[in-house]
């Protein structure tokens, strides 16, 4: 298991905040300039989901980068391929992937007319199961639209935005484009449970008889950080166009399992 390789390095434990009853198996600190660190992420590239604006790149600076000891995800108003704008969508499939434990990613967002700033999770089966059967975690996502509101949501085959039935929350952040944040969830074999700076907002249970279809949430997901434009609901209001180029700045990702 990946986990309790990783569960070796204790060295981390050096790099983040104390956290009790919590051990510290993953992290990337940013803390070297230049590309994102290709032991720990890759990219998607394209053209990817939701009828989406942006080209998603790969390997291209201007649309990710480490500096000033951040993550920077950057949305450029720029035209390649079909896409009207360019940005970058930095995944840690293929390196790293987690079942349980807690996730913490320190971020300030993008607010302009348009974005939609995401942190969340996917399958390791994604593709071979279908979605949304396979499942999907949404630690933090915000549009632009609807500004500082900051929602945590849950897909599966049962609860989905297709059918207007997923299982969401939301909390109020009014300075998340101004200021840096901590968005955070804690996942166990029967509970996940989104936070904001610590603050609980959204808590979903498993239910007694629960099968695959109301809860896949029991097998390796992988991280997602991405910054889309426009699409089916960053979309909604329309794109500031004159307010790009627009940024996610990412100050930490740290990835816990229960001591």
């Amino acid at each position: 298991m990946k986990f309790l390789t990783l569960l070796g390095l204790t060295v981390l434990c050096a790099t983040a905040a104390d956290l009790p009853g919590w051990k510290l198996v993953w992290s990337d600190e940013f803390d070297k300039p230049g590309q994102p660190d290709p032991a720990k992420w890759g990219y998607e590239k394209g053209m990817v989901r939701n009828n989406e604006k942006q080209f998603y790149t790969e390997n291209r600076r201007e649309n990710a980068r480490v500096e000033d000891g951040r993550l920077i995800i950057e949305a450029r108003k720029e035209t390649m391929d079909r896409g009207e704008f360019t940005s970058a969508s930095v995944i840690s499939k293929g390196h790293d992937a987690w079942t349980y434990g807690r996730v913490e990613v320190r971020a300030k967002l993008p607010a302009a007319r348009g974005t939609w700033p995401a942190i969340w999770m996917l399958p390791e089966d994604y593709g071979k199961v279908p979605w949304p059967m396979c499942g999907e975690i949404d630690i933090m996502e915000h549009v632009g639209h609807d500004p500082g509101k900051i929602h945590g949501t849950l897909h599966s085959g049962a609860y989905n935005h297709t059918k207007g039935t997923q299982r969401s929350g939301n909390l109020t952040i009014p300075t998340c484009a101004s200021e840096f944040h901590i968005y955070s969830m804690d996942w166990s074999a029967d509970k996940i449970v989104m936070h904001v700076d610590g603050k609980a907002y959204a808590t979903f249970d498993r239910k007694p008889g629960d099968q695959d279809a109301e809860w896949p949430f029991h097998k390796p997901f992988y991280l997602i950080l991405n910054l889309a434009i426009g699409g089916a609901w960053g979309g909604q209001k329309g794109i500031d166009d004159a307010a790009f180029p627009q940024r996610m700045e990412v100050d930490f990702v740290r990835v816990y399992r229960k001591e």
